[in-house]
């Protein structure tokens, strides 16, 4: 089983959180606004994704395959980010994180299930507790940079007044779970479109869920590292 060693934010201070990771989901295609999800799909239309029927989706990925660490070893250069808060949940208590669903887009294109088992899901080292965060839920803005390059691009930015709220797709996963256990549940939100319209390749991966209320912010970033050292 893995063990994420995490540290815990809270108004009274910090205390290290250590979550068993029994289970993990990626939902996808979790927009409120309708036309923000048609155009993520366009997005991914044009890489050659097949999208599916109905939305919203839910993707097991193996619970190993997450990491609170600072690099990605990928084999393909076709690889990306997409920003997402994270749900956490263990004894009863849920925790917000920040995260990244990196994604082998090739892959995808052929298989959106199995790509997501080949790249490790990226997590905040640090989390909220999601009651302290609950009243401002939607004035959170998440956003993501690509690093293509000397350059750092900002990707996506949105409130998360703009995706599903953590209870609906608490209540979304649950519904899709045959035994409804969701302790040691970890589940990705889900992504917004790119502010350019197009997925960006870069060496480099940040995103940030950022709380205007208490100017506080959780942080994941990342390097992205090609296997390519091989003659």
């Amino acid at each position: 089983m893995k063990v994420l060693n995490l540290t815990l934010k809270e108004r009274g201070g910090i205390k290290p959180l250590s979550f068993s990771v029994k289970r993990m989901v990626n939902a996808g295609f979790v927009g409120r606004d309708q036309e923000a999800v048609r155009r993520h799909i366009e997005e991914l239309r044009k890489e050659g994704v097949p999208v599916p029927e109905e939305v919203p989706v839910l993707y097991p990925v193996a619970s190993y395959l997450i990491t609170s660490g600072d690099m990605l070893e990928v084999v393909d250069g076709s690889t990306s980010g997409e920003a997402e808060f994270v749900l956490l949940l263990q004894k009863g208590k849920m925790y917000v994180g920040v995260g990244s669903d990196h994604t082998d887009r090739k892959l995808e294109a052929s298989s959106i299930i199995k790509a997501k088992q080949i790249c490790p899901n990226v997590v905040s080292s640090a989390v909220w507790p999601y009651e302290e965060v609950k009243g401002v839920w939607d004035a959170l803005v998440l956003r993501s940079w690509v690093e293509k390059g000397d350059q750092r691009i900002l990707y996506q930015e949105t409130k998360l007044a703009s995706i599903m709220s953590a209870e609906d797709i608490l209540s979304f996963v649950r519904s899709k779970i045959e035994d409804e256990d969701l302790n040691g549940m970890v589940i990705y939100s889900g992504t917004v479109s790119a502010l350019g319209g197009e997925i960006i390749y870069g060496g480099g991966f940040e995103v940030e869920l950022h709380n205007p209320q208490a100017n506080d912010s959780l942080w994941c970033k990342y390097k992205v590292k090609l296997l390519d050292y091989l003659k």
